[in-house]
Order: C-alpha cells, then structure tokens, then sequence
C-alpha cells in the first residue's frame, strides 16, 4: 500500500493507494449492476474478477490530470478525486491509519437493500473512506 500526504482544501489529509492501476476505471466508469429502474443508487461496482483490465485511459480527467500509468505518479488530482480505489482520510487526520476498499468482491452502494450479503456489503461513497 502507498500512503502520502497532502493538502486538500487547505488541510492536510492522507491518501492511500492498493496500486492497482491497471484495474482502476474510474468512480464514474468503473461497470457496475443496476438492481432497481426506479432507483438507480441501488446499485454495486462489479468486483476485479468480474472485470478485465481497465482502460489506460478512461477519459476522465481532474484539472487536467488523467489516471497514472503506474503508482509511481500517485497521487496526482485524478487518482484523489476520480480513482474509485484510492482512499483519503478526514481532514486533519492523516495520523490515523487508512482502510483500502476491498474490490474482490462487488462494493454495494446501498448494502442493507441486499439481504444476500448481509454487513459484508459497503457503501462506496468517497465521503466514507
């Protein structure tokens, strides 16, 4: 895991990286699965076994900084604001240790929708990392 610190909206804060940027998509691309027409926040990004490798470049870009090509670049405003696997602490508390999110499984957006995979389920909200 890649850890750094940064300043983010004029606090310091770190970031966490699994340095998998081949599988990082994006938070807004990353293939997910619908579960209600009614309700598109019911959804889960499909998991990296579902998935093949991630486009080198999704067409996405963070004041002009598009995904890494390696973790080598991390972190750049891409991976802090659009990468779906990179965590960041709460303001002011990047002396506490950071939780990367587990992308072996599907990564429910509202898991108590889902009886079927009981608390293992998590909100993907970037708020909650």
């Amino acid at each position: 895991m890649k850890e750094k610190i940064i300043t983010y909206c004029r606090q310091k804060a770190k970031v966490a990286c699994d340095e998998k940027c081949n599988k990082a998509w994006g938070i807004n691309n990353r293939p997910k699965i619908e579960f209600d027409k009614n309700d598109p926040d019911d959804n889960a990004m499909l998991s990296d076994d579902e998935l093949g490798e991630a486009p080198v470049d999704p067409g996405v870009y963070e004041d002009g900084h598009g995904k890494p090509i390696n973790s080598d670049e991390f972190p750049n405003k891409w991976c802090v604001r659009e990468c779906e696997r990179c965590v960041m602490s709460m303001p002011n508390e990047y002396n506490k240790p950071l939780q990367l999110k587990d992308f072996s499984k599907r990564r429910y957006n509202q898991p108590w929708k889902h009886s079927d995979i009981g608390s293992k389920g998590e909100d993907d909200g970037k708020s909650d990392n």
